[in-house]
């Protein structure tokens, strides 16, 4: 049964009905939709997305061998279901439909694209072959459609520049064997991928001490839950000062991985197959090439750091080279800029005040918003971005209007298919999310997931797809 909000109805007669397209089907633009839906405003929302599948970085940068993360999907379901919200997937902002286009349906347009991109270190030796962000590594395991099936992974030896989840996350997957994950949702070429990989010993490297160390405790101790994995935390640079025990006793997560770190220290290797190595103190100063094999990675060059007792560290000009064939840059993701949208490229968002999008003068531009991490950042975990999406969603109810009746969900139809895109509707995302349920219930697993984008459009029955 539909459940109407108090006034919402009158409001629908009235022809009133506030049409918003939220650009972006990941949390940050679910959550959007679920204020939008809850207001007291009646509302018709169209979720605009550029994959055929809903729920972004839930369903494409989460690890596979984290499924109770992936638990918020049925939360962001429920919202994707009201009768008050449509799923538009295999839509790309920007070529399928533009932004003025977008202006001429909608009484506004919410953009919640995220950041997929990775962060530049800013080194020589970056864009060596064999150099890579791991948000790139990240969608390869998770199935994304958008990037190659394929994924080098012929090293002996890796390194992965960073100490956040993600970090930790490339660096259990990279050191898991293929056998281990084989009871995820990863798909036969991912498999294949992992199973054939020849690496045995992944370095990680901090440039900070142990207490800063970006991670959850959670995500910490799983590393030592594999079967196949040693656990290494090396004792140089291993240092806690008296502004690293402030930080911790602010900081109870902080704590709790110095205290998993410290029991860790010294603890005698059980020879295990593969190996992680945990280094701190350690800042990458530049990827080297190697003679051999020119154009592609060689080894990488870390200079040792010194606490400065402010919660800093400073270079000490003790220089070591690592024998290593790969590195993975996880320091952090970046949003895009996108077309006719304003975007601060320093910070890496769009220029807003409290989710309003402001023109290169600062003032907010009418009918337009921002939330999620291009409108802050990415930082932050979920409960950020339900404050960011109320912040926004205040904004927009406060400054828009409900101005133009004629403007129907039937006109964006007519335009998409004008176009010849073949959109991906909540019903096409059911037969796809069946399927896949199917094909791992099949072999004893939740979920095996379809990485093809036309396979995945067809399987969702979706009208035009190749």
């Amino acid at each position: 049964m539909t459940s109407f909000r108090r006034g919402a109805p009158i409001r629908r007669l009235l022809g009133m009905t506030l049409r918003v397209a939220i650009v972006g089907g990941g949390p940050a633009g679910i959550y959007a939709a679920d204020q939008l839906i809850k207001s007291e405003a009646a509302v018709s929302l169209d979720l605009i997305e550029r994959l055929p599948a809903p729920f972004g970085l839930v369903r494409y940068g989460v690890a596979p061998d984290h499924p109770r993360i992936k638990e918020i999907i049925k939360a962001l379901q429920r919202v994707i279901a009201h009768p008050d919200v449509r799923f538009l997937g295999n839509v790309d902002f920007g070529v399928d439909v533009k932004l003025e286009e977008l202006r001429e349906f909608y009484d506004a347009v919410i953009v919640a694209t995220g950041a997929m991109a990775d962060r530049d270190l800013g080194i020589p030796g970056e864009d060596l072959d064999g150099s890579h962000g791991a948000a790139d590594f990240v969608s390869w395991y998770d199935a994304h459609p958008d990037v190659p099936r394929t994924w080098p992974l012929q090293a002996t030896s890796v390194a992965v520049l960073g100490v956040g989840n993600v970090a930790l996350d490339v660096a259990r997957v990279l050191a898991k064997t293929g056998e281990e994950m084989l009871s995820t949702d990863i798909p036969a070429h991912v498999y294949e991928g992992l199973r054939d990989k020849t690496i045995t010993d992944v370095h990680v490297f901090a440039r900070r001490g142990p207490a800063y160390a970006k991670f959850s405790p959670l995500e910490l101790r799983e590393l030592a839950h594999s079967p196949n994995v040693d656990v290494i935390v090396h004792p140089e640079g291993f240092e806690v000062d008296d502004h690293s025990m402030q930080h911790i006793q602010r900081n109870k997560q902080s704590k709790m991985v110095l205290d998993t770190l410290a029991n860790w220290v010294g603890r005698e290797p059980e020879g295990k197959p593969h190996r992680i190595h945990l280094h701190f103190l350690e800042q990458p100063v530049e990827i080297v090439e190697d003679p051999a094999r020119p154009g592609t990675v060689g080894a990488l060059r870390t200079e040792r750091t010194r606490l400065t007792g402010d919660g800093g560290v400073i270079g000490t000009g003790e220089v070591t080279t690592w024998d290593v064939q790969s590195v993975y840059r996880a320091v952090g993701y970046r949003s895009t800029p996108l077309p006719g949208i304003p975007f601060d490229h320093a910070a890496a968002v769009v220029p807003n005040d409290g989710g309003r999008v402001l023109d290169l003068a600062g003032e907010p531009i009418p009918g337009l918003f921002v939330t999620g991490w291009i409108k802050r950042g990415p930082v932050g975990l979920i409960g950020h971005t339900k404050s960011d999406a109320a912040e926004t969603v205040a904004h927009l109810l406060a400054a828009t209007s409900a101005v133009a009746p004629s403007r129907r969900p039937e006109d964006v139809d007519a335009h998409l298919a004008h176009r010849g895109v073949a959109v991906a509707t909540h019903e096409s995302w059911e037969l796809l999310d069946r399927h896949e349920i199917a094909l791992g219930e099949a072999e004893g697993r939740l979920r095996i997931k379809v990485g093809d984008r036309g396979e995945m459009l067809r399987i969702g029955g979706v009208a035009g797809a190749e």
